[in-house]
């Protein structure tokens, strides 16, 4: 699943979907945390498997760790059950 993250927001909270500039969809989300050491990538993480009900160990970061457009894995849920659970929010 691809995450455009701003690092550094005022609330942690997920925005919804969106595209990118090729047409693909893209997870919009905000964290607290700074970029600094992986904090951000650490709260996006903690976040995302909040917002899915799934544990914090089925999430996890494929690429991007120091850029704003990421890769995100979720272990056991298709991308039709992830699509779902966060159009809900």
């Amino acid at each position: 699943m691809a995450v455009r993250l701003t690092p550094g927001a005022a609330v942690d909270r997920v925005d919804g979907w969106d595209v990118d500039a090729d047409g693909r969809p893209v997870l919009r989300v905000r964290v607290r945390a700074r970029p600094v050491e992986g904090e951000a990538n650490a709260a996006l993480l903690k976040l995302l498997a909040k917002a899915l009900g799934a544990p914090k160990s089925a999430v996890a970061l494929d690429r991007g760790g120091q850029s704003r457009m990421k890769m995100i894995l979720v272990r056991g849920l298709t991308i039709d059950d992830l699509r779902s659970r966060l159009t809900d929010l």
